[in-house]
């Protein structure tokens, strides 16, 4: 029910963009900035960065409304934008493989932490009790992540912490179910590599 009540309004938010009002856009805005700059942190592993990209999405964002028509939901529209925005800028910065360390689990909210426990739990990484007191785990989780490629990196990001379906997911990133699927499996066992050699 809560799903359907945020589609509506976006919607309604969306039209009235449409139709010039700033105050919409001003609150399409505050409702996603948070969750679109947390992944474009994810993947570009650079906090400056991430708020020059999640800035620029949303000028992207504002100057196409009127092209939007609906065919999505305007979160998988304006993930989108940031995501492919955000690709793009680290292929052309050369910075895809190279993260910073810097971004660790305290960037995490207890959620995010939850989904990738669930997710290493569900692979048998080690054992689950382990995980949830271990702190540790979670650092070299991100770390992890930084050192997976960018379509690995993003499938996971999309998926294990921000949530998305797997529909959302190929929306946004404008390839088949099938392709999600795969990545975002050779992507687990990848990360499930890296964190395992560096528990040994």
């Amino acid at each position: 029910m809560k799903t359907a009540k945020i589609s509506l309004d976006d919607r309604v938010l969306v039209r009235q963009c449409q139709s010039g009002d700033s105050a919409a856009m001003e609150r399409l805005i505050l409702k996603y900035q948070d969750r679109i700059y947390n992944v474009i942190l994810r993947i570009s592993g650079n906090p400056d960065d991430a708020a020059e990209l999640t800035q620029e999405s949303f000028v992207k964002i504002i100057e196409n409304i009127d092209n939007f028509q609906g065919r999505s939901s305007f979160y998988t529209w304006a993930f989108r934008i940031a995501v492919n925005l955000t690709l793009s800028y680290c292929k052309r910065q050369g910075k895809l493989g190279y993260r910073s360390l810097d971004v660790g689990s305290e960037d995490l909210n207890g959620g995010e932490r939850g989904r990738l426990r669930e997710f290493l739990a569900d692979k048998s990484v080690c054992d689950p009790a382990v995980i949830t007191a271990n702190k540790e785990l979670c650092e070299l989780v991100i770390r992890g992540l930084m050192k997976l490629d960018d379509n690995h990196r993003a499938v996971i990001i999309l998926r294990d912490i921000e949530g998305m379906s797997y529909d959302d997911i190929a929306a946004v990133l404008n390839v088949e179910l099938g392709t999600v699927k795969s990545r975002l499996s050779r992507g687990r066992d990848n990360l499930r590599e890296i964190v395992e050699a560096n528990l040994q």
